[in-house]
């Protein structure tokens, strides 16, 4: 957690600086009283200043929450946000009458929420916390589709003793084909292209 210590006359003009320098505000930070403020020997001699330290609290639930629903109110979309935190991964779940606008073509549009909602959620962090988001269950939905079609065109690639290439895939579809194909004597992937175009080729062992 980022920390901060500031000086000041006073106790609360020391944290109302600290808390300007990091943009926060007052329930955002834990204050950690360093030195007490005194005028010393005949109002000057000695005298010191107030030192306080505050550390950022981190509320990546509340942040991410205060983001979305602002990003769908701006969509003019009615959705209700379920947020778990599980160790280093948020697992995020839309509910609304509109989903589809939100999953997008092929999930392109969910992965941009998710995406943004990563940049939030770990802006200024030591700790990086994954972000995932779901709904209609359609990532595993998406999942068990990329599975089908991996071993489909591996089955292809072999019967027609030719390389087959896939369409664009984020990293996460990508890997999903890695991953069914990984054990699979007769065919071998490997990924080609620069993002966001980048795609998987299946090709015969040889």
């Amino acid at each position: 957690m980022k920390s901060l210590e500031a000086v000041g006359k006073t106790i609360e003009e020391a944290i109302q600086l600290g808390l300007e320098e990091l943009g926060k505000k007052r329930d955002q930070v834990e204050v950690k009283i360093m030195e007490i403020p005194s005028k010393g020997f005949l109002g000057f001699i000695g005298s010191k200043a107030a030192k306080v330290k505050l550390t950022i609290v981190d509320h990546p639930e509340e942040d991410v929450r205060n983001f979305l629903r602002d990003l769908f109110q701006g969509m003019d979309l009615e959705v209700q946000i379920e947020i778990e935190r599980k160790g280093d991964k948020l697992n995020i779940y839309l509910e609304g009458p509109n989903m589809g606008v939100i999953i997008g073509r092929r999930g392109q549009t969910l992965d941009a929420v998710q995406y943004l909602a990563s940049l939030v959620v770990n802006k200024g962090k030591e700790d990086y916390l994954k972000v995932f988001i779901d709904t209609e269950n359609y990532r595993k939905k998406r999942e068990e589709t990329l599975i089908k079609l991996a071993n489909k065109m591996a089955r292809k690639a072999r019967k027609i003793g030719k390389t087959i290439t896939l369409e664009p895939m984020n990293p996460y579809e990508r890997r999903i084909i890695h991953s069914t194909l990984q054990g699979n004597p007769f065919v071998q992937t490997y990924s080609e292209g620069e993002e966001p175009f980048r795609k998987v080729a299946i090709t015969i062992k040889k």
